[in-house]
């Protein structure tokens, strides 16, 4: 049996070193669907903004981080369902 995943929250970074990362978060698999498309490439989301922050190509900061842009719209959030298992006997 898993355990069962906290909220997600309304704001929420893969940067390990943000204000907004929960690592509780990523030990499940989360789905982003932005405009009612799913999207694999989000960095950071915030919901109540209709926000979400994509890397902006191959370009880098001079800290070597991703520069970032911003894009607006329908942000929706959840978990995904783990693979089915087999029935046990």
């Amino acid at each position: 049996m898993t355990p069962t995943p906290i909220p997600l929250p309304d704001r929420l970074s893969t940067d390990a070193q943000s204000k907004y990362y929960v690592a509780a978060v990523f030990e499940h698999d989360i789905g982003i669907r932005f405009n009612g498309k799913e999207r694999n490439d989000v960095e950071e989301y915030c919901i109540s903004e209709r926000w979400i922050k994509v890397a902006a190509g191959k370009a880098r900061d001079r800290k070597g981080k991703p520069l970032m842009i911003t894009l607006k719209g329908a942000v929706e959030v959840y978990y995904r369902d783990p693979a089915p298992e087999a029935a046990q006997g």
